[in-house]
Formats: structure tokens, C-alpha cells, sequence
């Protein structure tokens, strides 16, 4: 297929900066070099000896470890940018990739933005605008507030609309800031979780309301849009195995929906776009409930992580499409191509399936990855890397493809057989549990919820029969590289080492035994407030704090009933199992 129209593209690039880590800053300078483009990499403390940091043609130091300081510090890239000559800047995923500020001092220092302009970005980064939008074209929609609600406003709009209501972040993106009420009694606390949540990870804490879909599958559909008013569909997936608004396994095309349904996603993530005036690569999502009723959910105006299974059953390099449409090439047509095979992606995080998918930063002691026919990994990380604590927790991307969907389901069992990661908890005997269940594998009877409502047994089954592999900090060993006269050796030191070393500015408390009164904290993380003060009466069960890890909160409920003596402060960076508190 022939996806742009012949000829020079107006301003070819020489040279772009990704604003971002992991494997998306490697998926990006893998496609700057087959366009022959020189490639920039920025980077944290905590990634100085990440693979995307040596595979860049130059790399840059951001000189700090938390997201505010590096990742989100668009003074400091832009500082970057001008030092090192790049011509053009792509945001990867997360961190700056929708803020249209960010975009708009990209292009005020002369650079080239790749992503749609920075008024696109805000108008449909503001979910309340999008749905306008969605209104304008006859997108399907549930019932929303007309705009930010407080606290009391949800609840009202509960009581009128009836249960479940998603509170979500008005300009957040990604399942941050978004928040499920299932009763009416938790919808103010999910309300300030939410904001919290928003102002954490968006810096804005505005946010709406709307009815939730009962049991729905999400659906997505990915778009491609040129700078001269071309839209193209790409296809699209079925994302509806999550955790905590969190996607973990995506697919493509998405299985059993009638050609209707399709051809009205399709038209209507296309007529949304056009109706924005969208460039580049972005994607529209929406719900499916159980009764075949349709709803627009939101627009994210960046490459999704879940862009690998488009390209595969497309043949098209979204991220080297980003960049022709960026130096304004011309799309030859907006038809939709015809889906060839079925491919699967399971995000490989470092979290533990055992206790509540929390998760679990540390050094990676073993990545053995799989390979072979119809396997693709878009990974971060190698053997003697780490998880850092202030960053996401997704290591890898593991994607299958088949000619059919039962043949790139087989190849999933085959290559996560293969999969072995030790040091860290992960995800993987997760999937392997999902593919024993007919539900996902022949009946497609998963929604958003599948995995808290009716995967619990047969999870649990598969962790009782793999213990030792996602137990946090199982291997006993640290690999770590030093050099002496300029030759590189390989230590290993005991983990137990690790508490001892300087972990930057903010306060670490080390794990320690704790004692049947101490409340340990779930996940090793920030402690972001206590709900409750020192010294006060409290119940078993009582949500008492509030941590966060890896861009998530985890509420911290207490054991048993007594009086709270609190042991950590607000703002501590806490070791898992580390002392929070007392209950005597």
C-alpha cells in the first residue's frame, strides 16, 4: 500500500530529539535511523546506562531523577535541543506528549513539532471540549456533566444518573486521574483521589463526570492524519483487559464486532478528527457495553503504547509515518486497509499480579526475552538494568502475530513460555493465566472490569504454581559495571547493599521486620498524605493513607481496629514493607 504521495517531503529532517525513555525513546531513534536521521536521546540519572541512551547517535543529561526535574522539564529539552542542533522534537508517550505548551515553545524556538498543533492538543486534551466535538459530528454519547464538578456535584449527578459514574481528569489522559463509583458512599473520596491523581500527573486537577458503561470492552480506533486535511483510519483494537484504568493486553483488529459497529467506529473516529483539524498519528476511543451500546470516550493526540499491533497488521511505521506527516508529506487517500492477520500485545511490567498489581521497582538481575516467528519485542531494559521507582513501570512490550487470531494466541503461550525475568516481580504469569481462559481466548467475554470481577480464582491458581518468579528482589545478586584504566568489569554485590547507598534527595526509609502492630507500607513508593491524623481511633479496614508508585496510587487500609501512631511523614519515599505506622 502506498501510504504518501510521491515526492520530496516540504522540510526534510536531519536531526530529532525524543523527549521521552524506555522503549519508546528506542522505538523512536530505531525509526529515526531507518529514515536516516540522526537520532538525540535526554536522560535522567536513573537511565544513564539505559539501551535507548547508548543507542542514540548523541545523548544528553537531564541531571535529576524525579519526572519534574527531567522528563517533565521542558525548559531543560528545549535547552537540550538548541545545544545539540536538532531541527524537529518527538514526545514519545506520557510525560510532555499532551501538553500543547510544551508543543507551542517547540515550535516558538524555530523546531519542528511532531504531533498535532498545540491548539488541537488543548482542545482535545480537555475531555469536556472533545465531547463537544464528538456532539458536533454524532459521535454516540452517555450522559456527562457539561463541564467540572466539585466533590458534591459527582455525587448529585450520581444520585440523578444512577451508578456506576467515571470521574475523570478533565485534561488528563492515558486512565490517569480516572476514577470508577460503584457506590454512592465513595464517590466524594474517588473524587479527591481523582483530582490528586490529575494534579499529580497533568498538573491540573479539574475534573468531569459521566455514566460508565456496566461490563464494557474498550475499543480504540488509530488515526493518521496529514497537515493538508487527509484522514485515514488505520484499523482498530480491542484494549478491555485492564487494571486500575491501567491496559494490559491490546489487540488488533478488535475480535468479533460486526461490520457495522466497525464501519461506525471508523467513521466516527474520522469524522472527530477532521472536525478537530488533526495531524499526525493519534487515536479515538471508545466504550462497547454488553448490550451493544456505543459511546466516545476520549481522543489521545500522541503515538499509544499500543501502537505495535496497528503496525503489524497494517505494515505501516506509525513512527516514521509521524515523522513524514511532521515535515508535511501528503497522504494519498483517507480508505481504511484491510487488516492482514491478528496481533496481540502484552505489556510486561514490573508489577506483582500476587498482591494487587503493585508495583515493584529493582534492579533486573535476568531479561531473557523470546523471539522466533511472529514475535516482536519493543523492550527497555536488559539483564543488570533496573526498574526505577520514580518512573513507569512497564519494562517491555511483548507482541504476537498470526495469520489468524487463534495462531498469534498460540505464539503468545510459546513466547511467554519463553519469557524469563528474575529480580523483579512481573506481570507474566498473568498472561500466561489469561490464555487458559475462554473468555479471552474463545468466547471474548472480557470487559474492563474482567479482571477484578472474574479472573481472581485463575489468577490466583497460576501464582500459587509459580511463587519464587514474581516475588519482589528474589535474586540475591546486584550486577553492577565499573571501569578501571578503561577497561569495563562486571561486580556482583549483595541487594542487601542497596539501602545503604545514596538514593538522591528525597528521604528513603529501608524495610525493615515489622512487629504485629506495624502497618507496612504495600508498595515501595511515596507517602502522599495520611487520611487520618496521628493518634486517632481508627477501624479495620479504614483507608488511613495514601501512597503513590510508579504515577499509581495505593490506599493503605489498616489491619485491625486501635489507635494510629504515625511513623513515616507525608513525602517520605518508603521501601516496600518499610514502617508506616503503629495500630495499638
Amino acid at each position: 500500500m502506498t501510504l504518501f504521495q510521491t515526492g520530496a517531503d516540504p522540510r526534510p529532517l536531519r536531526r530529532i530529539l525524543i523527549a521521552n525513555r524506555g522503549e519508546i525513546a528506542l522505538r523512536v531513534i530505531r525509526a529515526c535511523r531507518d529514515e536516516g536521521i540522526e537520532s538525540i536521546a535526554v536522560y535522567a540519572d536513573a537511565d544513564r546506562d539505559a539501551p535507548f541512551v547508548r543507542a542514540a547517535d548523541q545523548a544528553f543529561a537531564l541531571e535529576g531523577e524525579k519526572p519534574a526535574d527531567t522528563y517533565l522539564n521542558a525548559d531543560k529539552i528545549l535547552a537540550i535541543a538548541a545545544r545539540a542542533g536538532a531541527d524537529a522534537i518527538h514526545p514519545g508517550y506520557g510525560f510532555l506528549s499532551e501538553r500543547a505548551d510544551f508543543a507551542q515553545g517547540v515550535m516558538a524556538a524555530g523546531l519542528v513539532w511532531i504531533g498535532p498543533d498545540p491548539q488541537v492538543i488543548e482542545a482535545l486534551g480537555d475531555k469536556i471540549e472533545a465531547r463537544r466535538i464528538a456532539e458536533q459530528v454524532g459521535a454516540p454519547l452517555v450522559a456527562g456533566s457539561p463541564g467540572p464538578v466539585t466533590g458534591a456535584e459527582a455525587l448529585a449527578f450520581a444520585q440523578q444518573h444512577g451508578l456506576p459514574i467515571a470521574i475523570k481528569a478533565a485534561h488528563g489522559g492515558g486512565g490517569r486521574g480516572m476514577k470508577v463509583a460503584w457506590r454512592l458512599e465513595e464517590v466524594e473520596e474517588l473524587f479527591d483521589s481523582a483530582t490528586r491523581e490529575a494534579v499529580s500527573a497533568f498538573g491540573r486537577g479539574e475534573c468531569f463526570v459521566e455514566q460508565f458503561l456496566n461490563r464494557p470492552r474498550h475499543i480504540e480506533a488509530q488515526v493518521l492524519a496529514d497537515r493538508h486535511g487527509t484522514v485515514k483510519v488505520l484499523g482498530t483494537r480491542d484494549c478491555s483487559l485492564q487494571r486500575r484504568n491501567q491496559k494490559l493486553v491490546e489487540e488488533a483488529p478488535a475480535p468479533f464486532l460486526d461490520p457495522a459497529m466497525t464501519d461506525r467506529i471508523l467513521s466516527s473516529a474520522r469524522d472527530i478528527c477532521a472536525r478537530a483539524g488533526y495531524s499526525g498519528a493519534g487515536t479515538v476511543e471508545f466504550l462497547l457495553s454488553e448490550n451493544g451500546t456505543l459511546s466516545f470516550l476520549e481522543v489521545n493526540t500522541r503515538l499509544q503504547v499500543e501502537h505495535p499491533v496497528t503496525e503489524e497488521t497494517t505494515g505501516i511505521d506509525l513512527v516514521r509515518a509521524m515523522i513524514r506527516v511532521a515535515a508535511g508529506a501528503r497522504l494519498t487517500d483517507d480508505t481504511t486497509p484491510a487488516p492482514r492477520g491478528h496481533s496481540i500485545e502484552f505489556r510486561i511490567n514490573a508489577e506483582d499480579p500476587a498482591r494487587g498489581f503493585l508495583p515493584t521497582p529493582g534492579p533486573i538481575t535476568l531479561w531473557e526475552a523470546p523471539s522466533g516467528p511472529g514475535v516482536r519485542m519493543d523492550s527497555g531494559v536488559t539483564t543488570g538494568g533496573a526498574v526505577a521507582a520514580n518512573f513507569d513501570s512497564m519494562m517491555a512490550k511483548l507482541i504476537v502475530t498470526g495469520a489468524t487470531r487463534a495462531e498469534a494466541l498460540a505464539r503468545a503461550a510459546r513466547a511467554l513460555d519463553e519469557f524469563r525475568v528474575e529480580g523483579v516481580a512481573s506481570v507474566i504469569p498473568f498472561h500466561k493465566a489469561v490464555l487458559k481462559q475462554a473468555d479471552f481466548t474463545i468466547d471474548f467475554r472480557v470487559h474492563t472490569r474482567w479482571i477484578e470481577t472474574d479472573f481472581a480464582d485463575a489468577l490466583a491458581a497460576e501464582m500459587a504454581a509459580h511463587p519464587r518468579v514474581t516475588a519482589p528482589n528474589a535474586a540475591p545478586m546486584l550486577r553492577v559495571a565499573i571501569e578501571i584504566d578503561g577497561k569495563r568489569h562486571e561486580l556482583g554485590l549483595p541487594q542487601g547493599l542497596l539501602s545503604a547507598l545514596p538514593q538522591g534527595d528525597a528521604p528513603v526509609v529501608p524495610a525493615t521486620p515489622a512487629d504485629q502492630d506495624t502497618v507496612p507500607a504495600p508498595v515501595a513508593g511515596t507517602l502522599t498524605l495520611w487520611q487520618v491524623a496521628d493518634g486517632t481511633d481508627v477501624a479495620e479496614g479504614e483507608v488511613i493513607a495514601v501512597m503513590e508508585a510508579m504515577k499509581m496510587e495505593t490506599r493503605v487500609e489498616a489491619p485491625k481496629a486501635g489507635r494510629l501512631e504515625q511513623i513515616a511523614k507525608a513525602g517520605d519515599t518508603l521501601g516496600f514493607d518499610a514502617p508506616l505506622a503503629r495500630i495499638v
